[in-house]
């Protein structure tokens, strides 16, 4: 955005405009008209389908021109007369900024300027440098206060006793108060048929009567069943207000089907007669949303708006900071700088809601994940338990199924290695011997430790391993003992076996 408040300029990037490229559009006055009975209905015509009333509609696409005195052009609707002839895009480039209730545009103020603009140019800087009311030193101060108008863009400025005052608006060009911003470029192509109804509803009424929106849009459009109304999206607006994109598609009687032009659309539905139904509908705006070609792009950037310095503008352009998606558009006054603040601060709060929405979902999601975690976990676990179980009763059938047998070789083998794995584990400076030293080296360090302390303790998980270990070894040492006093007694025996034999030689 390029600011040229009090001298000073900056840029900076401004939010996209909602509905037209920086053009301030005039709300028709709500006639009453009500969403399923809220409010109240006139009477001057009939009612139908959506709950107000308006008057009939001529057939969409055939003798429309009939009704409006202006020049008709051939329709696309089907063979008739059109309807007046509108400037494609509601006139952007040319007449109009945005269409339906968009103020006049004014030329730039560095273009081929005419004999009136010379007398308002001369007329304001008579009244900021040299006005001659009192003919006194009074007339300086006269002079201060309509500068201090001219700079703020609002009030009168008087110059001569005789003649009517200037009016200051914020267009005139010592207004401080101006910038220029950028507005996003429409994307639609104008064969997707999309126009764009502004309703001074709320998003949630309009949907909840928005069968009889379309009912009676086709209604209004002349009831021909080969046109259907379609509902592109409903957003909400700033305002308490409702965006609703619309496009009509028409059947052909070979039976393929098409969607009416944007432009085609918006000619029609911006007549007079047709706007009138549409702002009893509640509509304060309609823009066709189409895409602007390179030549209407050119015209609208070449060409200073009114009010905006030429200097300011080209470096507005020149600080776009994507051609082709944004366009430079004039913002003058606070009125458009506040209209900017809250849309942007809409656009946040809609923005942070999403976001909201999105961490909600993932903070589901990953309770969800920690939930499936833990079971899968315990179904781990189960899996293990059932596998143990199925190992036993295999081991169990097959030691049934094999008992009566002799011991096959496979198995004999399976046997010794089996053997040989025992052996190695039960191995003193194996791994039964390492995991006892580990064992050991974990409690030490696990026992308190200081000079003070004079006893030795010991865990009472110590205390049993070390008394199992004793007890082993007191069977070990029980049964050596055993084992030497067998080896004893065949001892015996052996002797007096041989000394039976000695004596039977000697005799």
């Amino acid at each position: 955005m390029a600011f040229n408040f009090g001298g000073a300029k900056t840029t900076a990037s401004v939010a996209p405009l909602f509905g037209g490229f920086g053009t301030t559009t005039t709300s028709a006055p709500s006639t009453g008209f009500t969403f399923g009975g809220f409010g109240q209905t006139t009477t001057s015509a009939p009612t139908f389908g959506f709950g107000t009333a308006t008057t009939s509609a001529p057939a969409f696409g055939a003798g429309l021109g009939a009704t409006a005195p202006t020049t008709t052009t051939t329709s696309l609707f089907g063979g008739g007369a059109f309807g007046t002839q509108q400037p494609a895009l509601g006139g952007l480039g040319a007449t109009t900024f945005g269409g339906f209730g968009a103020q006049q545009q004014k030329p730039g103020i560095f273009a081929q300027p005419t004999s009136t603009q010379n007398n308002v140019l001369l007329n304001t800087a008579t009244a900021l440098s040299m006005p001659t009311v009192f003919n006194d030193e009074r007339d300086a101060v006269l002079a201060r206060w309509n500068q201090l108008q001219a700079f703020w863009g609002t009030g009168k400025g008087y110059f001569n006793g005789t003649a009517p005052p200037v009016e200051f608006t914020s267009e005139n060009h010592f207004c401080r108060f101006k910038a220029v911003g950028y507005s996003c470029i429409p994307s639609a192509r104008d064969e997707d048929g999309l126009v764009a109804l502004d309703f001074n509803k709320k998003d949630q009424d309009v949907r909840n009567a928005q069968q009889q929106l379309v009912e009676t849009l086709h209604k209004i459009l002349g009831s021909k069943p080969t046109h259907s109304v379609n509902v592109e999206s409903v957003r909400p607006l700033p305002g308490d207000k409702s965006e609703v994109i619309i496009y009509i598609i028409e059947r052909n009687p070979n039976g393929t089907s098409r969607r009416i032009a944007a432009s085609e659309l918006f000619n029609f539905l911006n007549q007079n007669h047709v706007k009138t139904q549409l702002t009893q509908l509640g509509v304060v705006n309609m823009v066709a949303k189409t895409t602007l070609t390179a030549a209407q792009i050119k015209q609208l950037t070449d060409t200073p708006p009114a009010g905006i310095d030429p200097l300011i503008w080209e470096q507005a352009k020149k600080d776009n900071p994507d051609p082709q998606r944004l366009i430079p558009v004039p913002m003058i006054g606070f009125g458009e700088l506040h209209r900017r603040l809250k849309l942007q601060e809409y656009q946040t709060k809609q923005h942070q809601g999403r976001l909201d929405a999105i961490a909600g979902n993932i903070t589901g999601i990953q309770g969800n994940m920690s939930t499936m975690q833990s079971k899968i976990q315990q179904y781990r676990r189960k899996l293990q338990e059932l596998s143990h179980r199925s190992l036993e009763v295999l081991i169990r059938q097959e030691a049934y199924r094999k008992s009566g047998y002799a011991i096959q070789a496979d198995e004999e083998q399976l046997r010794v290695q089996l053997e040989a794995i025992q052996v190695e584990l039960n191995a003193p400076m194996q791994f039964k011997g390492r995991l006892n030293e580990l064992m050991s080296q974990i409690r030490m360090q696990q026992m308190p430790s200081g000079r003070a302390e004079e006893r030795y303790s010991m865990e009472a998980t110590m205390q049993e391993e070390l008394r199992q270990h004793l007890k082993q070894q007191q069977e070990g040492l029980t049964h050596l003992i055993g084992i030497i006093k067998d080896d004893m007694e065949d001892l015996k025996v052996i002797e007096q076996g041989l000394s039976e034999v000695t004596q039977h030689h000697r005799r």
